[in-house]
């Protein structure tokens, strides 16, 4: 349909005709529009009832529009007790958006109605497509997908009119929009009553042996495949944020992936039409216990969104080296809701698949070796440019970024220049204003050790100081106060063990 957004005029009067004329074109040829000509409903030999209706509103929209239009589009958002409309004209360059009057709004109800008569429910939006020419299309929308934004109601208003026309089965986002009821909800006060309470019931999580792969290395492969996709300069594909993996897929599922402190992580969103969910909100059904057994840190802070809205279909959490679960399904129920972490391999033919199609041996090498690096924590740039080619165009510092976020690229800080380590150590004894009375801070050097530099203030010639200052600044950034009392030596032995076990620390 037309882009609705070009231009927005202030939208005409019921019975006036909009103050706007596309026949003055840009070139100021008067005639290079024509006006629109005779749009007069004539229904076609096999057209419907319902359909011959649509056109003639289609017609009286045409005949209030302004001259020299060549095509409008109409959207009609109703209920019985609230509606939505707005019409777009346009001349091929420009266009005008304006609503419908009154009376052609009466129109739309009768036709909704006389929809209903005929297949027996009625739609939630009309859609019409006129030409000048006088080509016709109407499109009814029965809700199969969510509705546009600004063409959604609040959720009484659909209650209102389902009591004047019942459905037998509603789609499933409407039926969880209009009656979720905050049962997928989980405060965090309602998850330390409820573990509780599930402890004392001796109510247990199942344990979800080989069905997703252990967190450790799931999170590192949905980091592999953010970094792919923003390499790739992609919109698509999950994405990491701070300690959490996200992920939309085109088939309308999605989750999250969160990574709590302790080596714990909570996995859970939604399959696009859950048979679960639709036998709970069209059937009767009772609600999954998503919840059941689970501990009180599995709650709304770490639930995917969906779970607001009454469309979560599973919920897993990870602890102590395990999956569990309560009463969601398997996990090949939830695979088109997840990235393809399901193994190195799959990750492989992603990854790679974005480097190139198709890729060389060349690249599902140095694709697998991504992939090997990050679950163990290890990836360099170095790891990241044997994959994609930045001349090539690829983001290579922002699928760095990704990874990084996600902890899997090695730890290895440059080597701080000596002028960093003096600025660094100067602003530290000024921060805490410690006492410089015979220690002149512009006569501050720095010794290069393996991992970093001891700086001080050297004792003037001739002179014996005792309790000398040092400092000593790691290429990390971490800098400790000793002073002469203890051997250099010694001191920097501790150092240099104390900087390789920060390094050598999982994240």
């Amino acid at each position: 349909m037309t882009d609705p957004n070009k231009e927005e005029p202030a939208a005409a009067g019921d019975d006036e005709q909009p103050d706007i004329d596309f026949r003055l074109s840009l070139d100021g040829d008067e005639t290079a529009v024509e006006p629109a000509g005779d749009t007069e409903a004539e229904a076609e030999p096999d057209e419907s009832r319902d359909q011959a209706l649509a056109r003639e509103i289609g017609a009286t929209l045409g005949e209030a529009g302004p001259s020299g239009w060549k095509q409008l589009d109409a959207v009609f958002a109703l209920t019985t007790t609230t509606v939505r409309a707005e019409v777009i004209y346009s001349d091929g360059e420009r266009s005008m958006r304006t609503e419908p009057s009154g009376a052609v709004l009466d129109r739309v109800r009768e036709q909704r109605a006389l929809v209903a008569e005929l297949d027996e429910e009625p739609w939630w939006r009309m859609l019409l497509r006129l030409s000048a020419d006088g080509d016709f299309e109407v499109d009814y929308d029965f809700g199969d997908e969510p509705f546009p934004e600004g063409q959604l109601f609040e959720p009484d208003a659909y209650r209102a009119d389902l009591e004047e026309y019942p459905r037998e089965v509603l789609p499933v986002w409407l039926a969880a929009y209009i009656g979720h009821g905050d049962r997928q909800t989980r405060t965090p006060q309602d998850a330390a009553i409820e573990a509780r309470a599930d402890r004392e019931a001796e109510i247990w999580p199942a344990m979800a042996e080989n069905e997703f792969p252990d967190f450790p290395e799931m999170w590192a492969r949905w980091a592999c495949i953010s970094a792919a996709f923003v390499a790739a300069g992609s919109d698509w594909g999950p994405r990491i944020l701070p300690s959490l993996g996200w992920f939309e897929s085109s088939r309308r599922g999605g989750s999250t992936l969160y990574s709590l402190p302790g080596g714990r992580a909570v996995l859970s969103g939604g399959v696009w039409e859950s048979p679960n969910l639709d036998a709970a909100y069209n059937d009767g059904a009772e609600m999954p216990e998503f919840f059941a057994g689970a501990p009180d840190w599995v709650a709304n802070p770490v639930l995917n969104p969906r779970s607001a809205t009454g469309l979560m279909s599973f919920v897993y959490w990870w602890e102590a080296g395990r999956w569990y679960r309560g009463e969601s399904p398997d996990a090949s129920e939830c695979a088109t809701a997840v990235p393809g972490v399901w193994t190195a391999e799959t990750v492989v033919d992603i990854v790679a698949g974005l480097a190139a199609q198709p890729p060389s041996a060349e690249q599902r090498a140095a694709a697998a070796a991504l992939v090997s690096a990050a679950e163990v924590g290890v990836v360099t740039r170095d790891t990241v440019e044997a994959l994609f080619d930045e001349e090539d165009g690829f983001d290579i510092d922002g699928a760095l970024y990704q990874l990084g976020l996600a902890g899997v690229v090695a730890s290895i800080p440059a080597e701080m220049p000596e002028a960093e380590a003096l600025f660094r150590v100067r602003s530290y004894i000024e921060g805490r204003g410690l006492d410089t009375t015979g220690y002149p801070l512009d006569e501050l050097i720095g010794d290069r050790f393996s991992c970093g530099w001891m700086v001080y203030v050297p004792v003037p010639r001739g002179e014996i100081a005792i309790g000398r200052a040092i400092f000593y600044i790691a290429d990390d950034g971490v800098l400790e106060h000793s002073s002469s009392s203890v051997a250099p030596t010694t001191f920097v032995k501790g150092f240099e063990q104390r900087y390789h076990e920060r390094r050598g620390a999982t994240v």
